[in-house]
């Protein structure tokens, strides 16, 4: 599970523009989505990238316990996400 280090607001309020930390490294929001809806929890994925290098990332969590579900994808060659395991994330 991911350590959640600092939430500057609900995950389910983050935006284009907004900032994203991955083992403090500062990301970018893209854009945020529903993936799945599955019965009263929503799936949702928030595409994310470093600008510094121009990876893209997906933070995927389920709106009913964001805490305990977030996870990291990076996204590798033009299709592929690959789950990573990082430290810490903040927002």
């Amino acid at each position: 599970m991911v350590e959640i280090e600092k939430q500057s607001k609900s995950l389910v309020k983050l935006k284009e523009g907004d900032k994203f930390f991955i083992n403090g490294k500062e990301m970018k929001v893209d854009k945020q989505f529903l993936f799945q809806e599955h019965k009263k929890m929503k799936e949702m994925i928030i595409e994310i990238f470093n600008p510094e290098n121009e990876r893209e990332y997906q933070v995927r969590y389920f709106d009913d316990q964001v805490e305990s579900s977030v996870e990291i994808y990076e996204l590798v060659g033009d299709f592929e996400y690959v789950r990573r395991e990082p430290k810490s994330v903040s927002w």
